[in-house]
């Protein structure tokens, strides 16, 4: 896979994971923080762009942790560089089911409660950083599917502890800050592009389900079972 392929897939990953439902609670509170002072564009755009260094910089966090964990042990290594192939097919196929929701479990981690929020809310455009870092933090089945089961696969096959995870980072806080833009520019509208998102996020998910379960079946086939 390409360096090209990677990072198209850790975006694509990211935005998934932002339009996701189980995280939608949190962006809208991250929506409605960032574009508070919607009289203000300046404000606004600053929010955003902290609000994406945070979560950036907490998946970047993350990721060097795992992939340090993972890489810091010779034997380790060499059993990823030989086995990652036969590795990713299951994961593969167990993140597909989670975006199937073919899987009945849930649990979800949210360290940005109304508390937290309503304390950011009175600072500066500075804790939108913060946010960021917090709501970065927060899993739940699909995001933690995506982030762990997706990236941080790619990003070891790929040998990218920083560009995957940023790029990751930044496709997650994209849909926010459109929508935050949208309610400084042209409020009436994002109720309709909210709702219309709600849509296709549920036929983007269930697309991009479907292909990584067909994608871990080949890798089970191929580097598995040796059969194409």
């Amino acid at each position: 896979m390409s360096i090209t392929t990677a990072v198209f897939a850790a975006v694509w990953m990211g935005l998934l994971t932002s339009v996701s439902p189980c995280p939608l609670a949190s962006n809208i509170a991250a929506i409605s923080f960032i574009g508070r002072k919607a009289n203000s564009h300046v404000h606004v755009f600053g929010s955003g762009v902290f609000y994406t260094l945070g979560r950036t910089v907490a998946y970047i966090a993350i990721s060097a942790l795992v992939l340090a964990g993972l890489f810091a042990s010779g034997e380790l290594s060499r059993f990823l560089q030989l086995y990652m192939n036969q590795i990713l097919g299951p994961v593969l196929i167990v993140t597909g089911m989670l975006l199937l929701e073919w899987l009945g479990f849930t649990f979800s981690v949210n360290l940005a409660g109304s508390r937290v929020q309503a304390h950011a809310a009175k600072g500066g455009m500075v804790w939108a950083f913060v946010m960021g870092m917090l709501f970065a933090l927060s899993f739940c089945p699909v995001s933690a599917g995506l982030f762990f089961g997706g990236l941080i696969p790619l990003a070891a096959k790929a040998e990218s502890r920083f560009l995957l995870p940023a790029v990751f980072g930044i496709g997650t806080a994209l849909p926010v800050i459109a929508f935050a833009l949208l309610i400084a520019f042209a409020a009436k509208q994002v109720g309709k592009w909210f709702d219309r998102l709600s849509h296709v996020e549920k036929w983007v998910r269930l697309a991009t389900g479907t292909v990584f379960v067909l994608a871990g079946i080949y890798y089970c086939l191929r580097h598995i079972y040796g059969i194409v």
